[in-house]
């Protein structure tokens, strides 16, 4: 992934990183939106993710991993169609909730029982949650309620000088990714964005929509 990135933005990661270590937050960009990211493992950065946004702390906030082989560590039991969607969709825009492990702090998750976890389709995440040695915060760089940022000038209008570092780089998906609960009997799709409902019917035709 790194050979993918320039000089001045690989400089960027590098510095990122050594932020997140420290406990710093970073904002970067996905194949989505712009991403708000801090170290999972550490518990003064997730609570600056929450003030920074104005989210409820029961409201839970997304993964980012940096390869599949991480999913183990952030969830339990991992079912079948889990894998099976992650090989067809991962990289790309699309979050899987699972039952969390030991692993993922209360914090995380709102003290729920679950987590949202993906492999975004860009650069600059893989490497900063490689980097990191642990998955990342990926939730998305805007404040509560507001539109999410889809370049580094939008997340700086809306985080200002509230984050430690913001990357520079594109979007090019623009729209947020398609959430699919995988705790219950059948998935649900909790959130369609970029990835349609009738691309995932075709790996699991039982799927169902939230509310629908």
């Amino acid at each position: 992934m790194g050979t993918k990135l320039s000089a001045s933005v690989r400089e960027q990661v590098e510095k990122g990183i050594s932020i997140l270590k420290r406990g710093g937050v970073v904002a970067f960009p996905t194949d989505t939106v712009y991403g708000l990211g801090a170290s999972i493992g550490i518990k003064q950065a997730v609570e600056r993710v929450y003030r920074i946004k104005g989210r409820p702390n029961n409201r839970a906030l997304p993964l980012i991993l940096a390869d599949l082989s991480q999913i183990d560590g952030v969830a339990r039991s991992v079912p079948p169609l889990a894998r099976l969607l992650a090989e067809k969709f991962w990289p790309g825009p699309l979050t899987l909730v699972l039952f969390k492990s030991e692993f993922v702090p209360d914090i995380v998750t709102g003290n729920s029982e679950t987590v949202a976890v993906r492999i975004p389709a860009h650069p600059i995440p893989i490497a900063l949650a490689r980097g990191l040695g642990m998955p990342l915060i990926g939730t998305s760089a805007n404040l509560s309620g507001q539109p999410s940022a889809l370049t580094a000038e939008e997340a700086r209008a809306q985080l200002g000088d509230r984050v430690d570092l913001i990357i520079d780089g594109e979007c090019p998906g623009g729209k947020e990714s398609t959430i699919v609960d995988l705790t219950g009997e059948t998935p649900v799709i909790r959130r369609e964005g970029a990835l349609s409902r009738e691309e995932l019917i075709q790996i699991c035709p039982d799927i169902t929509v939230k509310g629908g």
